[in-house]
């Protein structure tokens, strides 16, 4: 077998992108290739983008949705219905309201097209999510925190969405309007202005 320059003959070559920013080709059943395969190289919005994101929505529907106040997404829409002006709708088939509201079964089944589609889901069922989320005309999706899919990320952009990854919407949202401060936790700060007597 001739190697030439390390790789052999009718070997499949990849271009990876390094976290600097360059990119190579190299070997695609390598075991560097695997280990950049396994590594976080997807980068959503920025934090401006982001901003420009939320506050531009009107509607943002939660894909698993839960009617158990233990639950974080429960958390989530508790948040978004009290300190937000957004409109809220909750997906999840085996509930029948949820937060005082009614509960639908799918994307399919809300009265409109939601601006944000905010998943609760697990990793492997992204995918399926987004061709939900195409399918209904939506432009955002926004998975939760810890939740991490880097090919579905990928998916998602090649369909036309914007994909925000790895992101709770509650907390964005009180960071940008005064909420949390950059470490995360709650200021108890309604506003930072000071009242005018």
């Amino acid at each position: 077998m001739t190697v030439i320059d390390g790789v052999s003959p009718g070997e499949s070559l990849e271009t990876v992108q390094l976290t600097n920013g360059l990119t190579c080709e190299i070997p695609a059943d390598s075991p560097l290739a695997k280990l950049l395969k396994s590594q976080r190289t997807w980068v959503g919005p920025t934090a401006k983008e982001r901003l420009a994101i939320l506050r531009k929505a009107k509607t943002v529907a939660i894909v698993g949705a839960s009617p158990n106040a233990a639950r974080s997404s429960y958390f989530v829409g508790t948040y978004l219905q009290q300190s937000s002006d957004y409109k809220v709708y909750f997906v999840n088939p085996n509930a029948e309201t949820i937060l005082g509201e009614k509960a639908y079964p799918d994307l399919a089944s809300l009265p409109e097209v939601p601006d944000i589609v905010d998943v609760f889901r697990k990793g492997s069922d992204i995918p399926a999510v987004i061709d939900d989320v195409v399918a209904i005309g939506a432009k955002t999706i926004w998975v939760q925190l810890g939740i991490w899919n880097q090919d579905a990320a990928i998916y998602g952009e090649s369909k036309g969405l914007t994909v925000v990854m790895d992101r709770c919407i509650k907390i964005e949202h009180a960071r940008f309007h005064g909420g949390l401060h950059l470490l995360g936790f709650d200021t108890g700060q309604i506003t930072a202005r000071k009242t005018i007597r």
